[in-house]
């Protein structure tokens, strides 16, 4: 805050609310209030004062409109003044675990080969079948071919 005036500013408060953007009407959230107690900025000098605020974890991530407010007094007057106007992107919040994060193809190790033999049409390289119920199935095929 600058004081370019000949009295005091004695300040009393930060608030700050979010606005969906593309319609200004619809209030997202109010966010906290950050009062200051005894605080003054003397005519001819500036002031920073701090103001930390959180959106709500239920906000889905995209554009919203932050609107931030110093309210403060003149010999007694109150006045307000929007300091902040703007585009804001909400985020998804950070940690061990994101959907960013979940969403990524991750490389996968090959699967192992296993063999699972070989396959014939020539029942004379299945000698080890014989007299089984397959080489009689076999058999049963081959003549109802001819």
């Amino acid at each position: 805050m600058k004081n370019e005036g000949d009295s005091s500013l004695n300040i009393i408060a930060i608030q700050a609310s979010v606005h969906l953007s593309f319609d200004h009407r619809y209030l997202v959230q109010n966010l906290s209030v950050q009062a200051f107690n005894n605080a003054t900025v003397p005519p001819s000098t500036q002031a920073t004062f701090p103001y930390i605020f959180a959106v709500s974890k239920f906000i889905q991530p995209g554009n919203f409109d932050l609107v931030d407010i110093i309210v403060y007094e003149i010999d007694q007057n109150p006045f307000q003044s929007t300091f902040y106007n703007g585009t804001i992107e909400v985020t998804e919040p950070g940690g061990l675990l994101s959907v960013q994060n979940l969403s990524k193809k991750t490389k996968r190790e090959p699967k192992a080969k296993v063999e699972v033999g070989t396959t014939t049409t020539d029942a004379s390289t299945d000698e080890w079948l014989e007299g089984t119920a397959y080489s009689q199935l076999l058999s049963n095929k081959s003549k109802k071919k001819k």
